[in-house]
């Protein structure tokens, strides 16, 4: 969840969505060749997930955590994308190396993560660089953004979103 909501967060002199507002509208490449847009999910929910990199520890890990839950998310007609900076060749191999069912977009040019606020500075061994913030986002059906989590641990997090979809579908 957002830290401070009194303060909404800017990327690129623009403001982020906050739960409850219109996600914003997209298009990316994914790894099944085609290219999938906010337009095109409309009328179902979905989850983006952020991640830093392909192939790396962490990425590795939460990609398959999401794997292994994906099952309980498509009963529930929620469609899982993973999105990094990544190139669609690096996300065809990470994804077919751990065979990941769902998409993989790939955000090269960064338009995905600014509109979602994503791109944080990041210390690595002193030095000041810019990178993806962990995090993932939960949107309904009519594109409302309905829970989002910056700053992911991964240990039980995709429990945490499976737990959101389901009270979220316990309301309805």
């Amino acid at each position: 969840m957002r830290d401070s909501p009194a303060e909404p967060l800017v990327s690129s002199g623009k403001t982020v969505p906050a739960v409850g507002d219109r996600a914003p509208a997209f298009e990316a490449e994914a790894t099944s060749g085609k290219t999938v847009s906010s337009e095109q999910l409309r009328g179902r929910a979905f989850v983006l997930y952020f991640y830093p990199r392909d192939s790396t520890p962490g990425c590795t890990a939460e990609s398959k955590d999401f794997r292994d839950r994906h099952d309980e998310f498509a009963r529930r007609g929620v469609t899982v994308f993973g999105v990094s900076r990544d190139s669609l060749s690096s996300h065809e191999k990470f994804r077919s190396k751990h065979g990941f069912p769902f998409e993989l977009l790939a955000d090269s040019d960064g338009t995905l993560c600014d509109l979602f606020g994503v791109i944080r500075p990041k210390n690595m061994f002193g030095r000041l660089l810019s990178g993806i913030e962990r995090s993932t986002f939960l949107i309904g059906p009519d594109g409302v953004l309905l829970r989002e989590w910056r700053t992911v641990r991964i240990r039980g997090h995709v429990d945490e979103v499976l737990e959101a979809v389901e009270a979220l579908q316990g309301r309805d």
